[in-house]
C-alpha cells in the first residue's frame, strides 16, 4: 500500500508525514474484519508462536502470556528514550502491556513481565489512551510487549480509528510473533520493532525459556519487512514506516551477533536499520548464570560493531548506553 503525505504543522515548522494504513482498512470495512476475525483466533489462541489454543474469551489465561480476553496496561505515556526517530520532539506515545511470552531470566522489566503488574483494560479503555497520547502530541503509538494482545489491539485500533486516531503504530516486540498474527496485522502496523535476540536457539531456550526461537524469529521478522520495508525517516527525522531491528548484546558471545548481522543481510536487507543495544545489565535472575552475570564490556561492543561492518549494515542507531531508560530486555 503506497503511504500518501501531507504536511502537518509542529513546533519546527511544516512536517511531512505517511497516512497510517489503518485507516484506508477503516475506510473499506477491512479493519473491521480483522477484528472479527482475530476474535476467532482467540478462541483456540495461536496468536503469538507459543501456540498454547485456549479460549481465552472464556477468561481462560494464556499457558506463558497469563492474558485472558483483556489486556493488560502496567502504563502509558510520552517516552522519551527511544530511537531518536521515534521520540522526535515529542516523545514517543508507548503503551507498556503487562506479561509477555517469553521468559528472559535477564529482564529489566520482570515487575510487569514476569509478574503482571497493571490493571486490565477493555478496548475502549485502551482506545482512549491511544487518543489520550495523540492529544499530548506523541509522534506515534508504540505497543510494547504486544506479541500476546494483537486481538485486542486490533479492537482497540477500530475504534480509536473511528474517533479520529491517525498516528503511526508501532509494534516493539520481542520477536516470537506467529505467522497468523502478523497476517492480521498487515496493513494495520506502520513500523515494525522486533528483537532478533539470538542467533542460536539453544540460548535462547535457557535464558528466554522458548523453544525454535531463532526459526520463528527469523520467519516473522522477514515477514515483517515483506510487509513494511526498510525503515523510511522524513526530512523531520521522524520514523514513518518500515522495519527497526534491535539486538542486545550480551557478554560472551551468548546473543550470537555474528550469525544475526549475517540473517540480515542475506535475508531481510542490507539497508536495515538496527539499534545495536549496548546497555545490558544483569537484573532479575541473571546472577543465577554467571556467564551473563555482568555488564557487556566495550571490547563485546566494538566487536558487534565489527559484526555488522562485515555484512555491510551501515545503519546503525548512534544513540549512547546514557540515553536509555525502561527499555524492554
Amino acid at each position: 500500500m503506497t503511504a500518501s503525505v501531507r504536511h502537518q504543522f509542529g513546533p519546527q515548522g511544516p512536517q511531512p508525514s505517511f497516512e497510517t494504513g489503518y485507516l484506508a482498512l477503516l475506510q473499506d470495512g477491512e479493519l473491521s474484519r480483522r477484528v472479527t476475525e482475530a476474535d476467532k483466533h482467540l478462541r483456540d489462541c495461536d496468536l503469538c508462536a507459543r501456540y498454547c489454543h485456549v479460549d481465552r474469551t472464556a477468561d481462560v489465561k494464556g499457558a506463558v502470556c497469563r492474558t485472558g480476553e483483556n489486556a493488560v496496561v502496567h502504563s502509558y505515556g510520552p517516552h522519551h528514550g527511544e530511537e531518536d526517530c521515534l521520540t522526535g520532539w515529542a516523545g514517543s506515545g508507548t503503551i507498556f502491556f503487562s506479561w509477555c511470552n517469553l521468559r528472559c531470566v535477564y529482564c529489566q522489566n520482570w515487575e510487569i513481565s514476569w509478574k503482571g503488574a497493571g490493571r486490565e483494560v477493555t478496548a475502549g479503555e485502551l482506545a482512549d489512551m491511544m487518543l489520550s497520547l495523540q492529544g499530548q502530541g506523541c509522534h506515534n503509538i508504540n505497543l510494547v510487549s504486544p506479541s500476546h494482545v494483537v486481538a485486542q489491539i486490533l479492537a482497540a485500533v477500530a475504534i480509536a480509528a473511528g474517533r479520529g486516531l491517525r498516528l503511526p503504530l508501532v509494534y516493539n516486540t520481542g520477536g516470537y510473533d506467529s505467522p497468523e498474527a502478523l497476517a492480521l496485522l498487515d496493513g494495520v502496523v506502520d513500523i515494525y520493532m522486533p528483537d532478533l535476540k539470538y542467533g542460536d536457539s539453544d540460548m535462547a531456550r535457557k535464558y528466554s525459556r522458548v523453544r525454535d526461537y531463532v526459526a520463528v524469529n527469523r520467519a516473522a521478522v522477514a515477514e515483517m519487512h515483506r510487509q513494511v520495508g526498510d525503515l523510511a525517516i522524513g526530512e523531520d527525522g521522524l520514523a514513518r514506516r518500515g522495519l527497526l531491528v534491535r539486538h542486545l548484546v550480551l557478554p560472551n558471545r551468548i546473543a550470537g551477533t555474528e550469525e544475526v548481522m549475517r540473517f540480515l543481510a542475506e535475508a531481510v536487507s542490507r539497508n536495515t536499520y538496527i539499534n545495536l543495544m549496548d546497555q545490558y545489565r544483569p537484573c532479575y535472575r541473571a546472577e543465577d548464570y554467571p556467564e551473563i552475570d555482568r555488564p557487556v564490556s566495550g571490547e563485546e561492543i566494538a566487536e558487534a560493531r565489527a559484526a555488522a561492518a562485515r555484512h555491510g549494515l551501515e545503519r546503525l542507531d548512534q544513540r549512547s548506553a546514557a540515553s536509555w531508560r525502561f527499555l524492554r530486555y
